[in-house]
């Protein structure tokens, strides 16, 4: 009756943990809530709420310091052109002309006055113009670098929140298998008090398990790690908590042909745009450059006054007016406008270079992005049609044999570690197509998933 009583024992332990080896496949563990440096209200009221991917993109292009930056240098750089396509300040002069100085009196000599004159400078017809338009497309390139910050930091929050949610999955399934684990270890002291079981393999479970308690601790650094990451593309204290949602859509988007996605890099992408730009307002400095072998315009006017008596005439001395043209005389030529105009040249071929350059950079940014997406949504597929459907059937099989003695505590365990590795890599390559897929839309510049 005792042997009896002892084998009903086991037979029931092996039942509750088939049972509970099933409602965790099903079931879903509630995300791993982290410590932060916040009083106790304030970090229960940040936890409260889940971070979705739309919240944290929307957030970081309101908040964050970067784009910011460069939005107030594009303001900043589209202030330039009106001011580059204004006539200089004119000058406007205050003198006394012929002043005795023994006595500084204003009326002792005939040609004695106080002048008042007037001057502006007026350059040469179509240097204004050009160098608005240069400045106008310089503006122009700044605004497609705001548009290209955007794109990256994009790029970024999507990395960040991506890496958190596998961090977040990595967890879930950790502790999954540690509360397995357990079971696994007080079966096995089960057998081993009625005499059907080993000690090593107790001494086993609790190696494994160990083994899973410090994979945990390196993912809880990772994870706070990650949350600093993204709270500071937030614009957000580093300490806050941060809580995503359990569950995301799993099914991965096909991709247009990588010739198409090149040609809409050519059509979208703002680097390549801010770099045309450049080039528009190099060759508008080479049109300047032209124009400075024109002389430039002085024309001014002065009035003087003059004070007393003409001693000849015995009348009222007349004022005098002066009115004059002055010009500079471009002769340098070979030491001034020649290299000038090279050099400008030369600014053109540069900017031209930098284009192809950037151009080929952003192809091989998107094909790279395109075949690391590829790679892990096909990896991703397979794990969860295929690998780990698998994995499953075969840790209950190992379940089964081990409850009548046909397979052994070693491979029991291997099987479990087996899945849990397989469910792991099923998330990390989910994530990482998500990952590649953000990367993606920021080298071509333009959403694929909306």
């Amino acid at each position: 009756m005792n042997y009896l009583f002892k084998s009903i024992y086991v037979l029931f332990a092996f039942t509750s943990l088939l049972s509970h080896s099933a409602w965790a496949a099903e079931s879903s563990v509630p995300v791993l809530k982290l410590e932060s440096g916040l009083p106790e209200g304030a970090a229960a009221s940040h936890a409260a709420d889940i971070l979705t991917l739309d919240q944290a993109e929307s957030l970081a292009l309101k908040d964050n310091t970067g784009l910011a930056s460069m939005a107030s240098r594009a303001t900043a750089i589209a202030q330039i052109p009106p001011q580059v396509g204004t006539l200089p300040d004119p000058h406007i002069a205050f003198d006394a002309v012929n002043l005795p100085v023994d006595t500084f009196s204003t009326t002792q000599e005939n040609m004695t006055q106080l002048r008042v004159a007037l001057s502006q400078e007026i350059p040469f017809p179509g240097k204004l113009k050009a160098r608005e338009e240069a400045a106008q497309f310089e503006a122009e390139s700044a605004s497609y670098d705001v548009v290209e910050t955007r794109w990256r930091l994009i790029r970024n929050v999507h990395i960040s929140w991506w890496n958190m949610f596998y961090l977040d999955r990595a967890l879930e399934i950790v502790k999954r298998n540690q509360s397995l684990l357990r079971q696994f270890i007080r079966i096995a002291e089960t057998k081993y008090k009625v005499g059907k079981g080993l000690q090593q393999d107790v001494l086993l479970a609790q190696v494994e398990l160990s083994k899973l308690l410090d994979v945990e601790i390196q993912l809880v650094g990772a994870r706070k790690d990650a949350e600093s990451r993204l709270n500071k593309l937030l614009n957000r204290p580093t300490y806050l908590a941060i809580t995503l949602p359990g569950k995301v859509k799993e099914t991965l988007p096909q991709l247009p042909t990588e010739a198409e996605l090149h040609q809409i890099a050519l059509d979208a992408r703002p680097l390549l745009a801010s770099q045309s730009e450049r080039i528009k307002a190099a060759r508008k400095r080479v049109d300047l450059a032209e124009l400075n072998y024109y002389p430039d315009f002085k024309i001014g006017g002065a009035w003087g006054a003059r004070n007393g008596i003409n001693p000849a005439s015995r009348r009222t001395r007349a004022d005098l007016a002066s009115f004059g043209l002055s010009f500079n005389l471009p002769i340098y030529t070979s030491t001034k406008q020649d290299r000038a105009l090279d050099q400008r040249r030369a600014e053109v071929a540069k900017e031209q270079f930098a284009l192809q350059d950037a151009t080929e950079a952003v192809w091989s940014e998107a094909s790279t992005a395109m075949a690391d997406f590829i790679k892990t949504r096909d990896q991703a597929s397979l794990f969860k049609q295929g690998i780990i459907p698998q994995a499953s059937q075969t840790v209950d099989s190992m379940l089964a044999g081990y409850q009548v003695n046909k397979v052994d505590f070693l491979n029991l365990v291997r099987s479990q570690i087996t899945l849990y590795n397989y469910e792991t890599l099923y998330w990390r390559a989910l994530t990482g197509a998500r990952q590649s897929l953000a990367r993606l839309e920021a080298a071509i510049g333009k959403k694929i998933v909306k």
